[in-house]
């Protein structure tokens, strides 16, 4: 895909002035939100499924209303009221069980829509990622093994466990590795033809409004040929400027510049780690990636006779470094602010009996803290404390709740307390864009502010946000963002049937 020499005659800066072309969406992030709006941005088209039956009366009763009507064209706010799950998001959980109508009861019900190809109503779009289609999910360690049920990673119309039928594997306790994740990505992206909408290798340096005006003169031949679906000529209209480069397979950056009426934000948060901003956290023993302990035994440069590796944070990345280590015998120093017992820790929201692994670190979380010995060796559990600094020695110093200090040698520490999108692109970072404009953009605490309904950000229109940028942090549910952002698109678009 890198290869593809047409890449470069769609995305680049120095074509002739006639070659510019206008494109209606541009989606940056190829990960499972871009995958998903792809999709339905190429005319594949969802309908409730004539004879299924839901098991959601009210919602079994709202789509037999309109069978003959695309899920797309529907009032997705009618559809959505009243449902009920784990998702915040109503369009989200809406498209969640229409996919999966009983999953979160343990149940297997088919889906009960069917997809058509309508290809009169596709939308020409570019879909931008640094990574293969799949996204960060390549740049996760092969053999972890994914949070959610296998079944919960599956994008619309190729269920996963199908797919991994037919390699002939099975899923390990209901659950995949972030390989199999991003093999079933890349394959996902053939099989449903999108690859020529995908543009790999590139990464995007600036998104900024423009005066079409401003360019109208150098595109003003190329319009009638232009893929726009929009009033171009409409006086005051701006429109969206995308600058980046392209990574060649020769290892060179050229650069493009392209123009679009709508930009899909789909980037993740996986770019950026949480840093504790403390003295020494820039010193060289410091990571804040498991990879880095990945790397460190690989290389002997720690072991079972080493000085203890400090992890820090409390969250299921944390609790894979501790597993991780655990199973080298390398021991362990593990520092987190919370209380064990905090309602708000991950650990404890999680069912023990699909999560044995995670229940385990939980239970050395609780047993074997510095004060109490317990029955695991190699490991020490500092509830409620937080690292003061790190020292060029590789001392590190923590303090409690109650402010009293201790120091412990260490041989390397990793600071796994979560990351942030890496909204570099934007004016001012995105802050702009977020639900409390004072504060950076954060999945969890401040996401971006969309219409729930449309996932058009509130602040800047023809600007969309999916996924963890806006608050849908889960494979499974991030696809209702998609919907909803297709939706609206198509109506833009008068792709709408009347």
């Amino acid at each position: 895909m890198l290869s593809d020499r047409k890449m470069y005659s769609i995305l680049n800066r120095h074509q002739k002035k006639s070659g510019f072309k206008l494109l209606p969406v541009v989606i940056i992030g190829n990960g499972p939100s871009g995958i998903c709006l792809s999709y339905l941005l190429s005319g594949y088209t969802p309908y409730f499924k004539r004879e299924s039956l839901h098991p959601h009366p009210i919602l079994q009763k709202k789509l037999e209303e309109a069978p003959d009507v695309s899920i797309l064209d529907q009032d997705l706010e009618y559809l959505s009221e009243g449902l009920e799950g784990r998702s915040h998001s109503p369009v989200s959980l809406l498209f969640d069980t229409l996919l999966r109508p009983d999953t979160d009861f343990g149940g297997t019900a088919e889906s009960v829509l069917t997809w058509w190809h309508e290809t009169d109503r596709a939308i020409p779009h570019l879909v931008l990622g640094r990574n293969p289609p799949g996204g960060a999910w390549h740049s996760i360690e092969g053999s972890m093994v994914t949070l959610s049920r296998g079944e919960w990673m599956g994008l619309p119309d190729l269920q996963f466990k199908d797919w991994l039928r037919q390699k002939k594997r099975g899923l390990r306790n209901n659950r995949a590795t972030a390989e199999d994740i991003a093999q079933y990505y890349q394959h996902y992206v053939m099989k449903k033809g999108l690859q020529k909408n995908f543009r790999c290798g590139t990464v995007v340096t600036s998104v900024r409004k423009v005066s079409a005006e401003g360019i109208f003169n150098h595109m003003q031949e190329d319009l009638q040929k232009s893929d726009s679906l929009w009033n171009f000529t409409e006086e005051g209209m701006e429109v969206f400027q995308v600058d980046g480069f392209v990574k060649t397979v020769q290892g060179d950056k050229e650069p493009f510049s392209i123009y679009a009426e709508n930009v899909v934000l789909a980037t993740g948060t996986y770019d950026s780690p949480t840093w504790l901003g403390v003295k020494g956290e820039n010193l060289s023993y410091v990571h804040h990636q498991l990879s880095a302990l990945e790397e460190a035994v690989k290389n002997n440069s720690i072991g079972i006779t080493s000085d203890p590796v400090l992890i820090v944070g409390a969250g299921l990345t944390a609790a894979d470094a501790i597993l991780f280590a655990h199973h080298c015998n390398i021991p362990v120093i593990h520092v987190f602010r919370r209380r064990v017992s905090d309602p708000g820790l991950i650990f404890n929201q999680l069912p023990k009996m699909m999560y044995p692994e995670y229940h385990k670190v939980h239970q050395m979380m609780k047993e074997q803290s510095a004060a109490c010995a317990g029955p695991y060796e190699c490991y020490i559990s500092l509830p409620e404390h937080r690292v003061l600094s790190f020292g060029k020695d590789k001392k590190c110093i923590f303090q409690d709740k109650n402010g009293y200090q201790k120091a412990y040698k260490i041989s390397m520490a990793l600071v796994l307390t979560g990351s942030n999108p890496n909204l570099s692109f934007l004016p001012n970072n995105g802050i702009y864009l977020a639900m409390d404009s004072d504060q950076p953009v954060n999945p969890k605490r401040n996401p971006i502010d969309v219409d729930p309904f449309t996932y058009e950000c509130t602040q800047e229109k023809g600007l969309y946000a999916l996924g963890p940028l806006a608050g849908d942090n889960f494979v499974r549910f991030v696809q209702g963002g998609a919907l909803a952002a297709a939706s609206s698109l198509l109506k833009k678009a008068n792709k709408n049937p009347p």
